[in-house]
Parts: C-alpha cells; structure tokens; sequence
C-alpha cells in the first residue's frame, strides 16, 4: 500500500510538473526560435536593449518594493493593535481587507479616479502613485497570510511580558511580535511582489507603462522579446519565492540552534 501511495503521488507531481512547466518551455521555445531553424537570444538581450522594457522593468520592481514596505506598515501594527486592543472589531478588519476581491479592478480605477488626481497633484505624474492601488490590492492575500502566524501566537502574553519589562508598544511590535510572524510577513511580500509584477489592469486604464503593459504593447510589434519578457517575469517570481523559502528556512534553522 506504501509502494502504491508512492507510485500515484509520483504521478501526480509528475502531471503537475508536465503541465506547468510545458507552457513555460513553449515560451523558451518561441522566444529563442530562428525562421529557417536554430536559435538565438536576440529577443533576450532586447529586454535590457529596449529602453521601454528596461524602464518598466525598474518600475514594476519599484512598485513591487514600495507595495511590500506599505502593506507591512499598514497590516502588520493595525493587527497586531485590534487583536491587543479591539477584539471585537477583527471581525471589521477581515471585512474591510477582503472587500477588494468582491470589487472588480475596473469599478475600483474608475470610482479612484478622483482620489489619483489629487495623488498626482501632490506627488507629480510618476508611476509610482500606483503604490496606494497595490496595497489595496494585495490586503486581501496579504491579511490571510499574516493573520494564520498571528493566529498561532499568543500576541496578548507576548506583549503583556515585553510591557512589563518596560518595552514601548513599537518595541513590541517590531521586536516581539514581527520575528514571530515572519513566516506569515514573507508569504505575504511574496503574493504582493506577485500581485505587482502581474498587474496589468490599472496600470493600462491609467496609462502606466509597468512590466505587463510593455509586454502588451510589445507584443503588437516584437511577440518573440514579448514572451521572453513574459518568461523572464514567472521565472523571476519563481526565483523570489525559492529565495523567501530560504530565507524562512535558515532563519528558523538558527533560532532552533539557539
């Protein structure tokens, strides 16, 4: 029965793996093909050739950072704050951060159009006012992951201890409580770095020119850069997740050496 239960999960990581990685080849395949035969990264070395790819590349990797650093600001102290203070508004706070997936994207472009304005008028015309968007965007994710570390710790004890000790409410939030959420914060700056990188809505109502929009308006003249840059984006996330996995990994490595 054991050689059995071996054998059929094996098939399916195999089916898995066949069915993720076979559009991921066909990308490699299209991007690097020669008509006539054999290969080339010609469409490879566009992406840092082409001055509109290279900017979109650094500002969706911006917008990805700057979404990260407010979605931890935001959540990280109002949840920690309700659960210690208001345990009956959690409730409210789960509604209010899972609203955006009820809301579609264009209902949101178009109902913050007034709020974009007055972000430009302080902020200038930049892309990166798309920022406030993506945090919006990313609670609903980003809420569950922090909420499943937090609910497995005892916050209340925690905090109660460090105050006896004469610790302030910012000491205990960013050196009590993060580190032991930490799991949670890097699922979340994963699926929020994710989020960005993919997001193509708001950035082409409002004319943003981030990664999925040039891969968009390349793709009407250059398709093989296009897919690579296609490409380049999954592997790219890919390589975050990996890395974030390490990351949780040795960090916990040490704390159990302690």
């Amino acid at each position: 029965m054991t050689l059995l239960a071996r054998g059929v999960r094996g098939l399916l990581v195999l089916a898995f793996a066949v069915f993720f990685l076979l559009p991921l080849v066909a990308l490699l395949d299209f991007s690097t093909e020669v008509r006539g035969g054999g290969r080339t990264g010609e469409a490879w070395q566009g992406l840092l050739d082409d001055p509109l790819m290279s900017q979109a590349i650094v500002t969706s990797l911006t917008l990805a950072g700057l979404t990260v650093v407010g979605m931890v600001v935001l959540l990280v102290p109002t949840m920690v704050w309700v659960r210690l203070r208001l345990p009956r508004a959690t409730r409210l706070v789960e509604f209010l951060c899972l609203l955006p997936l009820t809301i579609p994207a264009l209902v949101i472009v178009v109902g913050s159009a007034n709020v974009f304005s007055w972000l430009r008028y302080f902020f200038g015309d930049t892309s990166l006012v798309l920022t406030f968007s993506y945090v919006v965007l990313v609670l609903p994710y980003a809420y569950r992951a922090i909420d499943a570390s937090l609910s497995s710790l005892d916050v209340r004890t925690l905090s109660e201890a460090a105050r006896s000790l004469g610790a302030g409410w910012w000491t205990v939030i960013v050196r009590v409580v993060l580190p032991n959420i930490w799991p949670g914060v890097l699922g979340a700056a994963f699926i929020s770095v994710a989020l960005v990188l993919g997001e193509y809505t708001f950035a082409s109502l409002l004319n943003y020119e981030t990664l999925p929009v040039a891969i968009v308006l390349l793709g009407k003249s250059d398709a093989q850069t296009s897919m690579a840059a296609a490409l380049a984006s999954i592997l790219f996330a890919a390589v975050l997740l990996l890395l974030l996995s390490f990351l949780d990994r040795g960090r916990r490595t040490m704390s159990g050496g302690k």
